[in-house]
């Protein structure tokens, strides 16, 4: 089994954009639901977390923009990593993912492996 990240991205930034509180239950028990059944295949990795909306982008040049990095109008929201045989895998278990259920949202799926 190989290891991949799964990157969320999502508008974390624009006010009308933000979940209520009623809808972040629903939300999160799904995001739950999913996570569970990823762990009781034995395909959850230790490790992922979300992130702030705080952030600070360096650029070459020692050009500093405050704020976490925006492109297409949504940012990393957060990450979780698992096991996987392959990139098809990697992609049956990304395409459960709750948050697709949102405008604008998106997951990113990345092999983890040796530099080189």
């Amino acid at each position: 089994m190989k290891e991949f990240a799964l990157i969320f991205r999502m508008d974390i930034t624009t006010k009308e954009a933000q979940p209520t509180e009623e809808q972040m239950r629903g939300y999160m028990e799904q995001w739950m639901s999913w996570i569970n059944y990823i762990d009781q295949e034995g395909q959850l990795v230790e490790g992922g977390n979300h992130f702030s909306r705080e952030g600070r982008v360096l650029k070459a040049g020692k050009s500093i923009i405050e704020g976490p990095y925006i492109a297409d109008g949504n940012s990393i929201a957060g990450y979780i990593l698992i096991r996987a045989t392959d990139m098809d895998d990697a992609t049956r278990v990304a395409e459960k993912c709750p948050i697709l259920q949102g405008e604008n949202t998106s997951v990113e799926i990345r092999e983890l492996g040796q530099p080189g």
